[in-house]
């Protein structure tokens, strides 16, 4: 059993990096968080196709692992 929780733990931990990196660049964030992020307080725009998509995937990923590593580790202490 506990194999089979390490082996779903490490897939995703695989899903969460590939995940991360497919999500599409916020380069405008990142300039705007040097410059005081004044020109984002009425900009802000909701997340819409697949940047949406691939942040709710990131969610259920990182929740999944959560998950995963709470069981593992209740499984090791018994």
């Amino acid at each position: 059993m506990q194999s089979l929780f390490t082996t779903l733990l490490v897939i995703d931990s695989i899903l969460i990096v590939i995940a991360t990196l497919m999500q599409p660049s916020k380069q405008q964030d990142a300039l705007s968080a040097l410059s005081g992020g004044a020109t984002d307080l009425f900009g802000k725009q909701k997340s819409r196709g697949f940047e949406a998509f691939m942040e709710k995937v990131t969610v259920v990923l990182a929740i999944l692992f959560f998950a995963f590593a709470l069981v593992l580790a209740y499984l090791f202490a018994h």
